[in-house]
């Protein structure tokens, strides 16, 4: 029973967020081969001055040796960004 949960800046809509669970899902029932009564999506929107404590620090730093994809960004990069602005 796969449950995905995407983590994301505000912003997007929501035929985006709806394309996107809706392709993460087939995805899932396809490699998996789950059937779709099996596979759900949630999308989380986290603003981005919360990323650092809410999403990179917990689900991605603290489980690096757990990702499969892990992101092209250093939680350094993002914070000096979002300082910048």
């Amino acid at each position: 029973m796969p449950h995905v949960i995407v983590k994301l800046w505000p912003g997007k809509s929501e035929q985006q967020k709806t394309h996107l669970a809706e392709t993460i899902a087939k995805d899932v029932m396809s490699i998996l081969h789950y059937g779709e009564e099996s596979v759900s999506v949630a999308i989380e929107e986290v603003r981005s001055q919360d990323w650092a404590q809410e999403v990179y620090k917990p689900d991605i730093q603290q489980k690096w040796d757990k990702l499969y994809k892990k992101p092209g960004y250093t939680i350094e990069n993002t914070e000096l960004r979002e300082r910048r602005r």
